[in-house]
């Protein structure tokens, strides 16, 4: 059943436009058809029942992580508030994505509207800038955690740690409205089918008419800094904290500061494993399925482990948890 109704999206806009768009106002009335996965419905529905679950389990893990940061005196602490912005990106970027992806499950397939696309596209490409953003600030805070203990406290005050989390949300909607913009110039043709589950860069360019060139370069000289500069930040932290580690003379002191950057260092790898697998690495002869799976990785998965990594590792957090189970379930 979805096989034909994708073959009579295909039909139905071939037969009405034969040629490139040429008017940027038909953009606003333009659709897309999403085909998500190509599977037996039967396999769909079984996809639908696990993302769901999937997308539950990360609204309730990342908002409990948010509501302890913010109620638990003892995670008033500035890790625990980066960790609570990090959830905060974290249900964005499955907001933005699961809920249109299950629609698509149940039918088989999914049209979308050219701003509804471009709007999906832009809320998830800010939300993974924020967090590339923010990923950084973090391990500079291990940093001056682990090499400046005395001044830690007066470098990383509340008030600065405000600052920089406001300028990561500010760069990270504000550059990737730049790439909103530039995508709204294009002139889009049929067929206007993108084997994907939701709206990325790289298949909306691919259904360009328009010369995408500019917009290439324009992705080219603010997408380097954005990824490059903030992971320069945390190999420079982490070179500098493991080299302060190993001058401490006991065990357990070792231990105890690895302990307080592995969390971290675990979600920076997956994080940027997973980004440089999709959008860096030469996605030609790739599976479009391949593609898939790794794009279901940072936009499902990691949003989904990060609180576990963050819980699971973390005493503080699990003794906050048991003080609201004791607090609020017992009494």
């Amino acid at each position: 059943m979805g096989t034909k109704l994708i073959e009579d999206v295909a039909i139905v806009k071939v037969d009405k436009t034969q040629k490139p768009l040429c008017d940027e106002e038909r953009n606003r009335t333009f659709e897309f058809f999403l085909l998500g996965f190509q599977c037996r419905q039967s396999i769909n529905n079984f996809l639908f029942c696990l993302f769901l679950v999937f997308y539950c389990l990360t609204i309730c893990g990342n908002i409990l992580i948010i509501i302890l940061v913010f109620t638990s005196k003892t995670l008033h602490t500035p890790m625990y508030f980066f960790i609570s912005q990090l959830s905060i990106g974290d249900i964005l970027v499955i907001t933005d994505i699961v809920p249109n992806m299950l629609r698509i499950l149940l039918n088989g397939g999914g049209t979308m509207t050219f701003i509804s696309c471009i709007t999906q596209f832009y809320f998830l490409c800010s939300s993974e800038t924020f967090e590339c953003l923010l990923l950084a600030v973090m391990s500079y805070d291990r940093y001056v955690a682990i090499c400046n203990p005395l001044r830690y406290t007066s470098i990383m005050r509340s008030g600065h740690c405000v600052i920089l989390v406001t300028i990561c949300w500010l760069l990270g909607f504000s550059i990737t409205l730049l790439y909103a913009i530039a995508t709204t110039k294009l002139i889009f043709c049929v067929p206007n089918i993108i084997d994907h589950f939701f709206c990325d860069i790289v298949p909306l360019l691919e259904l360009a008419c328009s010369e995408t060139f500019i917009i290439h370069m324009e992705f080219f000289i603010l997408g380097t800094p954005v990824v490059f500069i903030p992971i320069t930040i945390i190999v420079m932290s982490y070179t500098y904290i493991v080299l302060a580690v190993l001058r401490i003379s006991s065990n357990t002191g070792r231990q105890k500061a690895f302990s307080t950057c592995s969390s971290h260092l675990i979600v920076v790898s997956i994080f940027y494993w997973t980004i440089f697998s999709v959008y860096v690495v030469p996605t030609k002869g790739q599976m479009l399925s391949m593609s898939q799976v790794l794009s279901l990785l940072y936009t499902v998965f990691t949003p989904l482990v990060n609180p576990i990594i963050y819980s699971l590792r973390n005493k503080d957090i699990m003794k906050a948890v048991q003080e609201v189970i004791t607090k609020h379930v017992i009494w």
